[in-house]
């Protein structure tokens, strides 16, 4: 592994991935996801009457017959009958569950458990975690004339939420911008198209930063330049012949 990496001089954006790179996996497994699965009974109940929540629950019951229709039987369907709340619930749940447990990104997921953390957050239930090295090489890199834009898994709203409560304080003034799986799979080279596309950039200009390998080729393969994380409570995973640091601090201008 790479001790340092410099900036290339064609690079003038940075686009980060969340967990794993800003932010500890840690947070997200253990903080994060328990929280989904320990209050997801008692927030749908006190929540099935509001507009937000009956949308949710649709777009979930739409994912479900998408799904078994291309999955079949293991999925499990979500009743579509309001009127009777205690069923449509304990469909959800299992449906829910079953998506967290096989690790899915369905958007109508991530929207739920977006809404959810929104409570969390601002309520101070949960802070977002952010590595100390970020805050320092985000004002660095700003100084220096670069422009960050964050994309991950996560809503945009869920990962707003995250860096508006972090543990750092409200880090959303760094940003220009933020992409999640509307714009595409983070596995698939298209999604970093999209985004070059949209921010009317070369691949040249753009340096892509991951914890995940399977990340970085799709960004490889779309011309992006690629730096990735190995941090210390992350430090398992084979990075193969990637540049990678264990640190921000290790990012050279």
């Amino acid at each position: 592994m790479n001790s340092k990496y410099r900036i290339k001089k064609s690079v003038d954006t940075i686009l980060t991935d969340i967990e794993g790179t800003t932010t500890s996996i840690s947070f997200v497994k253990d903080v994060l996801f328990p929280y989904i699965r320990l209050n997801l009974e008692s927030y749908l109940n006190e929540n099935f009457d509001r507009k937000q929540c009956q949308e949710d629950l649709k777009f979930l019951i739409d994912q479900s017959k998408s799904d078994f229709k291309s999955l079949g039987n293991q999925v499990p369907l979500i009743s579509s009958d309001f009127g009777n709340k205690k069923e449509l619930i304990e469909s959800a749940m299992v449906n829910i569950k079953w998506q967290m447990d096989n690790d899915r990104k369905a958007r109508p997921l991530k929207q739920l458990q977006g809404h959810m953390w929104q409570f969390a957050y601002k309520n101070e239930i949960v802070k977002g975690h952010v590595y100390e090295d970020v805050v320092p090489a985000f004002e660095r890199w700003i100084s220096n004339g670069f422009k960050i834009y964050i994309y991950s898994s996560g809503s945009i709203e869920a990962q707003k939420l995250l860096f508006s409560y972090s543990d750092k304080g409200n880090l959303l003034k760094y940003f220009c911008g933020h992409f999640d799986t509307n714009i595409g799979l983070k596995v698939e080279p298209q999604s970093y198209l999209n985004i070059l596309n949209s921010l009317g950039k070369s691949g040249e200009q753009l340096l892509f930063l991951t914890d995940l390998v399977r990340e970085a080729e799709a960004a490889t393969q779309a011309g992006l330049n690629v730096c990735v994380l190995k941090r210390e409570d992350n430090p398992d995973k084979d990075r193969q012949n990637f540049d990678c640091v264990s640190s921000f601090d290790n990012i050279e201008i």
